[in-house]
């Protein structure tokens, strides 16, 4: 019996196999993305950079073709979940949703606990938004009322954030500069965790974002004094900036964005830079981020880079000028 075949057959099955292998290169690698996607929040849920996380990230699954699992882990300050994403696999199946922290952490620690240029590649920004100081019903009516019950009660009157570095804490950390206030920090795992606490009165002030607060506010469970960006939110007309009420040079946003550990492909971080512009483009999508307050920032990855480099030296110097000590 002759096991191999004549020159012309072998040359027919040669062939044939290289077609067969042609024909699924992708599928034998697998294409990204092929399985769920985990995105990291460093926050407990509730706060402004959940409810924003999960509404981009259900309209980039749809874009992405693969879920989208949020997993929130919130802890030191944002830095439990951003370290999970540091040290993930990076392969583009691990994703972290972070906030200006990122950038300002560099600026309040010594040790920030990672290396933002080093361990981090930037997909994109989400969403740029002003916040809102809130207050509890029973607390001051209006912003002169409460500075006045600051001044009066110095290392007394307590303002909640998710923590040092936090936009919510950099908002008050520049109130309390600009205003030559003595404030009682009090830290949660995020504004959402905090809420129940101002609410009730046993915490004074948090500064929050109108997508995540306006419920509250509606309900008349929180009492708006003031907004940080130059103009006045269109659904909230009645209430000033705070530059209008006695700080003229008063002026901040939060911004949110994605990132993935260094290493990432960088195909598999085109893709999702794609499908966060799609979902940011989306007409529903980017019309309640309009109601509630925020806007929709688009860049390219490079171009999120750029910005990055820009606020990290923004924000170490707004520390320096704030006199503010490195922990």
């Amino acid at each position: 019996m002759k096991i191999l075949g004549s020159t012309a057959q072998l040359r027919r099955l040669g062939a044939f196999t290289l077609a067969v292998a042609c024909t699924f290169p992708v599928h034998a690698a697998g294409a990204y993305p092929d399985h769920p996607i985990r995105m990291i929040v460093p926050a407990a849920p509730g706060g402004l950079l959940d409810v924003t996380t999960r509404l981009v990230a259900r309209k980039m699954s749809e874009a992405l073709g693969v879920s989208i699992i949020v997993d929130n882990r919130p802890g030191g300050e944002t830095l439990v979940g951003t370290q999970v994403d540091k040290n993930a696999q990076p392969d583009g199946y691990t994703v972290l949703s972070q906030a200006n922290n990122m950038t300002a952490r560099p600026a309040f620690y010594k040790d920030p606990g990672y290396d933002l240029k080093k361990d981090f590649v930037p997909v994109g920004p989400m969403i740029r938004a002003p916040l809102v100081m809130l207050v509890p019903p029973a607390g001051p009516k209006t912003f002169g009322e409460w500075i006045a019950q600051a001044r009066a009660q110095p290392d007394k009157v307590a303002f909640a954030s998710g923590g040092i570095g936090t936009p919510q804490y950099v908002a008050a950390a520049l109130l309390q500069h600009d205003a030559k206030l003595s404030l009682l920090h009090v830290p949660y795992s995020g504004n959402g965790a905090a809420m129940p606490d101002v609410m009730g009165g046993r915490v004074n002030m948090i500064f929050d974002g109108y997508g995540s607060s306006v419920g509250y506010i509606k309900s008349q469970k929180l009492h708006p004094l003031g907004v940080t960006s130059g103009n006045r939110l269109a659904d909230l007309p009645g209430v000033p900036t705070i530059a209008e009420q006695g700080y003229p040079n008063y002026n901040y946003y939060l911004w949110l964005g994605l990132f993935a550990p260094t290493g990432t492909p960088s195909d598999a971080v085109r893709r999702l830079s794609d499908a966060l512009h799609k979902a940011l483009t989306s007409q529903d999508l980017a019309e309640r981020f309009r109601t509630e307050g925020s806007e929709p920032m688009m860049m390219t990855p490079a171009e999120f880079g750029e910005f990055l480099d820009r606020d990290l030296s923004q924000m170490s110097h707004l520390v320096k000028e704030a006199g503010i000590q490195k922990r």
